[in-house]
């Protein structure tokens, strides 16, 4: 039985694939019908109730899921805080990064704790497990001189070249995350006043701001080179902004693969992703001077501290100029 479950625990790791095969264990006999059921609430309570996120959905039901494979025929009902702990040693073996670690025992947390809430167990076994420490990475970005050299190797003269280029001039200039860029409809730019609205995370609506370089490239893919990449003509409010060539929602992975193959073009030395781009435009606004405050609430951070690694960005930047600079500083 444990090697079966050793291959059910690494399948459930693709969260993509979780709705798929919770289906599937449905034909199994390591989960019973009472950590079926729940599952399933608990799935529904977290995306309709906690209005969490896609990704963290199918991330939060695939850990659950495979903490449910491992406890085989034991009732989730009699879960005891050492059970969970000799499920945490288990996973061990896995390797899993502190932050991965620490996301599967926040999954458990709050699947104990909707449980517990719903009254379906008397006490909270999860309550007294605790994620392990995480070191404070600082986020990659990139120099002004980095941004110009990916931007102006976007070839525009194609309609995917044009709208690649936009695509990243609103990614520097706004701060949206790509998942917000792709989601954008017509109906959610007010160009006229520089703003777009945006849904991040838990669907929480704010305001971004366009400068005026990236004002004018959308609004020339939206006249001109939209309709070049896919003639629509009923086009609405509710209509995508970014489609591809088959006129529908472009999606992140193609951002990501057409930043991929500008990097390994012009071989800069960094790992490049569309969310770079918004430790970008954090760290140049805070370099800059602005409020931290006002970079939160641009960044749609529901927590300051969130947006405080941009400022020990701005601090190690500092020592590093005065470090080359200074005379005396070695």
């Amino acid at each position: 039985m444990l090697s079966t479950n050793l291959i059910f625990l690494n399948i459930a790791k693709n969260s993509a694939l979780v709705d798929f095969f919770i289906k599937i264990f449905y034909n199994f006999r390591t989960m019973n019908e009472i950590s079926k059921r729940y599952l399933q609430e608990f799935k529904l309570y977290i995306e309709v109730e906690r209005n969490f996120s896609k990704h963290t959905v199918l991330a939060y039901t695939s850990d659950v899921l495979s903490f449910l494979v491992w406890l085989d025929d034991r009732s989730i009902l009699d879960v005891t805080y050492p059970l969970i702990r000799e499920y945490l040693m288990y996973i061990q073996q896995f390797t899993y990064s502190k932050t991965t670690t620490a996301r599967k025992i926040a999954s458990l947390r709050t699947f104990y704790r909707f449980l517990y809430r719903e009254k379906v167990i008397e006490t909270n076994p999860a309550m007294g497990v605790h994620s392990p420490k995480r070191g404070k990475s600082l986020p990659a970005f990139l120099t002004e001189d980095e941004i110009d050299k990916i931007l102006l190797s976007i070839k525009i003269d194609s309609p995917a070249g044009y709208r690649n280029r936009t695509i990243l001039e609103l990614l520097y200039a706004t701060g949206m995350r790509i998942s917000e860029l792709s989601s954008l409809n017509f109906e959610h730019l007010n160009l006229d006043e520089n703003e777009i609205k945006v849904y991040g995370k838990g669907a929480k609506e704010r305001i971004v701001l366009v400068s005026e370089r990236a004002k004018k490239f959308l609004e020339t893919y939206i006249k001109t080179v939209r309709y070049l990449i896919f003639n629509d003509e009923k086009t609405t409010d509710v209509s995508p902004v970014f489609i591809n060539k088959t006129g529908y929602r472009l999606q992140p992975q193609s951002v990501r693969r057409a930043i991929k193959e500008v990097v390994d073009k012009i071989e800069l030395p960094k790992h490049v992703t569309p969310h770079v781009f918004r430790h970008s435009f954090a760290t140049k606004l805070l370099e800059n001077g602005a409020d931290l405050r006002i970079v939160q609430e641009l960044l749609g951070h529901s927590s300051i501290s969130n947006t405080q690694i941009y400022t020990h960005v701005s601090t190690e930047r500092l020592k590093q100029s005065y470090n080359i600079a200074h005379p005396r500083a070695n």
